[in-house]
C-alpha cells in the first residue's frame, strides 16, 4: 500500500513538471530573450540626409535666395528710390538772355524770383538785338536823294537821315524800333508817300546782361516770351547752358 502511494505521487509530480516545462514557466531567466528596445532618436545634419546630398549636387547651378520678410521693402526698390532722390537733387544751370540793359534784366529777374527761382545776374561782352530797322534804299543820283529826304520830311518823317546800309552803299534810315507796332506804323507811313521801305534786324555789341538759373531735372525749360519787358516790346532772348568757370 505504501508502495502504491509512492508511485502515484511520483506520477503526479512528473505531470506537474511536464506542464511547467511545456508552458515555459520553469525556464531559467537566461533563456528568456528580452524584446528589442526601440532605437534611440539621433540628430542628423542637413548635409547627411539624402535630400541634402541631391541638393548639394545641383548647388553649382542654382543658388537659393532667402524669402522676403513681409512688410520689408525690396532691395531693388530701395536702390531705385535712392537713385531717384539723387537725380532730384541734381541741378542744371541755364542762362537766359542777352538783355540790352539793367532794367530789362532786373524785370526778368523779378519775374523769375516770383516763380520760385533764384536768378543770378551777370554782365558779359556780346552782341544783342537792338530792334527792327526801317530804311529806304538811297537813289544813286544825289539830287534824287535830296528830293527823297525832302519828301519824307514833308510827309511827317522828319527823323529820316542818310547812313550806311546793311549792304554796300548808303540808305535813308526811317527809324529803329523795338516794338512791332511802331515799326509797322512807320512802314505804312512811308508806303503812303509812295515809297517801298525795307526792314532788317539791327544788333549792337558791348555789355549785355544774362541771368543764370539752377533747374532741377523735374523743372521744364523756361519760355523766353514769359520774360518780356514792357507790353508789346520785342525781346529776342535765348536759353542756353551756363558758361563754365573759365568762360565767365
Amino acid at each position: 500500500m505504501t508502495l502504491l502511494k509512492t508511485i502515484v505521487v511520483c506520477l503526479v509530480l512528473a505531470n506537474v513538471c511536464y506542464f511547467l516545462w511545456e508552458h515555459g514557466i520553469a525556464k531559467t531567466p537566461e533563456a528568456v530573450v528580452a524584446p528589442p528596445s526601440p532605437a534611440l532618436a539621433t540628430l542628423k545634419l542637413a548635409s547627411e540626409s539624402p535630400e541634402a546630398a541631391r541638393t548639394d549636387s545641383n548647388s553649382n547651378a542654382t543658388v537659393a535666395t532667402p524669402p522676403a520678410v513681409a512688410g520689408a521693402p525690396a532691395a531693388s526698390d530701395g536702390a531705385r528710390d535712392g537713385n531717384s532722390a539723387l537725380l532730384t537733387n541734381v541741378k542744371r544751370c541755364i542762362s537766359v538772355g542777352p538783355f540790352r540793359d539793367v532794367s530789362e534784366a532786373a524785370h526778368a529777374a523779378s519775374t523769375l524770383r516770383g516763380g520760385g527761382y533764384d536768378p543770378r545776374q551777370r554782365v558779359a561782352d556780346g552782341e544783342v538785338w537792338a530792334g527792327v530797322w526801317v530804311y529806304l534804299p538811297l537813289p544813286a543820283s544825289r539830287p534824287v536823294a535830296e528830293q527823297t529826304l525832302a519828301k519824307l520830311k514833308a510827309g511827317g518823317i522828319d527823323d529820316a537821315l542818310e547812313m550806311p546800309g546793311p549792304n554796300e552803299g548808303s540808305v535813308i534810315s526811317l527809324g529803329l524800333y523795338s516794338e512791332p507796332k511802331r515799326a509797322q506804323a512807320r512802314v505804312a507811313q512811308a508806303q503812303a508817300l509812295g515809297f517801298n521801305p525795307g526792314i532788317a534786324d539791327r544788333k549792337r555789341t558791348g555789355n549785355v546782361y544774362w541771368i543764370d538759373i539752377d533747374l532741377k531735372p523735374t523743372d521744364s525749360l523756361l519760355n523766353p516770351s514769359d520774360l518780356q519787358g514792357e507790353s508789346g516790346r520785342i525781346v529776342r532772348l535765348e536759353v542756353k547752358g551756363c558758361p563754365s568757370a573759365g568762360q565767365t
